[in-house]
């Protein structure tokens, strides 16, 4: 499988997600910048986390222009594999390639620090390695990361098992204690209604090494290989 990493201005974790993806894979990453509209041939897109255009309007909503979006838009539609990480997760809502908003955190501030997610969806591109029953520490670093979305689309995501990942305490309990930031039921992670497009606000990016301590993170990626 052939892996890509789109660059905006502003992007800060795009080198950070190279790595970790050369890691686990043992293989060359593209580069796709921003301006361009040729995805090189690859199987995987992944849109990094940072603050693509300064977070100017709304976090995301500029970059949704790039015209890289555009190709993107139509690997996904011909069944091809997206992901957007914290970032590149609101770039997708505001594209319309993932259903919902992520809006400011309920407290007004930007969190950073390690939170717990329970993946609810095992049977993912990015989750078949994953324990249905653990609680993972992933950390996350963000302002505008409350994700809302209409109750009636809430539904249908819940229905079609949409829902991949939710926030949770240290014991994997679904509560408001860890709900870092007031998303809706507690949602950490979703993906689109034909399962090929996924974002999530944690970053696994960094929590994927030995050095960093914590290798929680690492399964998702793993989970993309052998699947």
């Amino acid at each position: 499988m052939k892996f890509g990493v789109v660059i905006f201005p502003g992007s800060n974790c795009d080198r950070d997600l190279i790595e970790t993806i050369s890691a686990v894979s043992s293989g060359q990453v593209e580069e796709l910048w921003h301006k361009d509209t040729d995805l090189k041939g690859v199987d995987f897109v992944f849109l990094p986390g940072g603050f693509s255009y300064g977070d100017y309007l709304r976090s995301g909503a500029i970059a949704k222009l790039s015209p890289v979006m555009q190709s993107i838009g139509e690997h996904a539609k011909a069944g091809g594999y997206v992901m957007g990480i914290c970032n590149g997760f609101q770039i997708l809502c505001e594209s319309g390639l993932l259903p919902g908003a992520l809006l400011r955190n309920t407290n007004r501030q930007f969190i950073c620090k390690n939170v717990f997610l329970k993946p609810e969806n095992t049977q993912l591109k990015i989750t078949n390695l994953l324990s249905a029953g653990r609680a993972y520490k992933i950390p996350i670093a963000h302002g505008e990361g409350r994700y809302y979305a209409d109750e009636n689309t809430l539904k249908e995501m819940e229905a079609n098992q949409q829902i991949i990942f939710r926030y949770v305490d240290e014991n994997g309990l679904v509560n408001e204690v860890g709900n870092p930031n007031g998303s809706l039921n507690n949602i950490a992670g979703i993906c689109n209604a034909g399962k090929n497009v996924f974002g999530m606000m944690p970053h696994p990016e960094r929590s994927a090494n030995d050095l960093l301590l914590n290798t929680d993170g690492r399964a998702i990626f793993e989970s993309i290989l052998v699947s």
